[in-house]
């Protein structure tokens, strides 16, 4: 086995509260196996989270097989806004499956033009039309391909610069890790594509100067002039940080952008359906895009995702020029369509609003308690921890991995560490979640830099 799976289960206390149930040595014995299997039969690239066997979710918590039970902070990466195993979900889901109309590829479809109309009456003007992927990646791919065919069409070939931000994470495709601003993911790549430039991203923290000043004088460093920019693309929140910039940056840069003719693509894919507080993340800055890109947690389950935009942008390319073997998949939509209407009818954006609002405070007094937590940032149920060494902005990886380990240990199922060198604790439950259940998780990440600080 690789290092990661190279332990020997070891004993750990015994929890057992209305949330959390951990009832065997960590990782599970009788897990091994299939952890081997994967590791067997697997891509390594795919091991690196927490040894959790998933069996079941529901709502806010994962079940494994074993009779141990996780309160998720994860909602499996971002997905699960509406709660896990949701039954309005899983009976759209069955009721498509059971038409026997299981794919179309570009034929239309009834299930398709219903969700397409759900999704953009829930936009407001002018960002009225929609392209429906299969993945965050794809999204951000097309919105690319957007930007630079109406560069092309305002300013030339030489209007082709995609600007994108330091730390961003857009997906894992070739064209979305070049638009990311994480150079290790991009080593692979060899010959960068010199039309992708990144800038410093106005989180307060990392990047002091939050001036918009340091944006235009980048790209001057850079060697690039604002006429060659057709677009800027950023994440509404940076997905490894839970960073959001300073409202008056973003309207500066709607304002720039208008100026060069260039188009401001919000990322959305980590931020939408309620993520923040807000139905959409761009809501927080007051500030409309011309491309937005969504995923995770538009159907709380099966892989669908989308770009919405204005129609004169999204209408660019001939019928036929933009396409995916599995768009618009009727079962996702199905998934899509039931997952919308939980999240507007049960107030989930209302929730995640309040939630969020006890969260912060209860992470902001965490921080007060340890100087190893340089920087706690989040709106609504998406949150960061940064562990850095006390004193300084230097990350703490080690003691951020070692965290989410203990608190997995207790029951309290998180990510591993994410955001600059790996050092971000990220926070992102379900969108469900309840305070007795929030202030109980708050208590196990407390408890988690207590032991580990003091050295048990």
């Amino acid at each position: 086995m690789p290092d990661d799976l190279s332990f020997t289960p070891r004993a750990v206390p015994r929890v057992e509260t209305a949330y959390r149930r951990i009832v065997t040595p960590f990782p599970v014995p009788e897990s091994l196996p299939i952890l081997q299997k994967l590791h067997q039969y697997e891509l390594r690239a795919m091991a690196g989270q927490p040894p959790v066997v998933w069996d079941r979710a529901e709502g806010f918590q994962v079940w494994d097989a074993w009779g141990n039970q996780w309160l998720d902070w994860s909602s499996g990466v971002l997905i699960t806004n509406a709660g896990h195993g949701r039954q309005e979900i899983a009976d759209a889901i069955t009721a498509q499956a059971q038409s026997h109309l299981l794919t179309t590829y570009c034929f239309p479809s009834a299930i398709r033009a219903e969700l397409c109309e759900r999704l953009v009456s829930l936009m407001p003007e002018p960002l009225k039309k929609i392209f429906l992927l299969t993945t965050g990646s794809e999204t951000v791919e097309f919105a690319v391909k957007v930007a630079r065919t109406h560069g092309l069409a305002a300013g030339g070939r030489q209007k082709n610069v995609i600007v994108s931000f330091e730390k961003a994470f857009h997906g894992r495709t070739l064209g979305s890790q070049q638009a990311g601003g994480i150079p290790a993911l991009k080593e692979w790549i060899g010959h960068l594509d010199p039309g992708f430039i990144q800038v410093p991203f106005p989180d307060g923290y990392w990047t002091e100067d939050t001036s918009f000043e340091l944006f235009t004088r980048t790209l001057a460093e850079r060697g690039v002039a604002p006429s060659q920019v057709c677009g800027v693309i950023m994440e509404t929140y940076q997905g490894g940080t839970a960073a959001f910039a300073p409202p008056a940056y973003i309207q500066t840069l709607r304002s720039w952008c208008d100026g060069q003719k260039a188009l401001l693509i919000f990322d959305e894919v980590q931020a939408g359906f309620g993520r923040t507080g807000t139905m959409w993340g761009f809501e927080h800055y007051d500030t409309l895009p011309d491309l937005t890109t969504w995923g995770k947690g538009i159907s709380s389950s099966l892989p669908i995702a989308a770009v919405v935009g204005r129609p004169e942008l999204m209408d660019l390319h001939a019928p036929g020029s933009a396409s995916s073997t599995h768009t618009g998949n009727p079962v996702c939509c199905a998934a899509a369509l039931a997952n919308v209407n939980l999240i507007v009818n049960e107030g989930l954006v209302e929730n995640s609003a309040r939630m969020g609002r006890f969260l912060m405070t209860e992470l902001h007094a965490l921080k007060a308690r340890f100087p190893q937590i340089g920087f706690v940032t989040g709106k609504g149920l998406v949150a960061g921890v940064a562990c850095v060494l006390p004193g300084h902005k230097q990350p703490d990886t080690e003691l951020a991995k070692a965290v989410v380990t203990r608190c997995v240990e207790k029951g309290l199922l998180m990510f591993n560490p994410v955001g600059p060198a790996g050092c971000t604790v990220k926070i992102c439950p379900p969108l469900t979640i309840t305070e007795d259940a929030l202030r109980e998780g708050c208590a196990v990440l407390a408890e988690a830099f207590t032991e580990i600080t003091a050295g048990n």
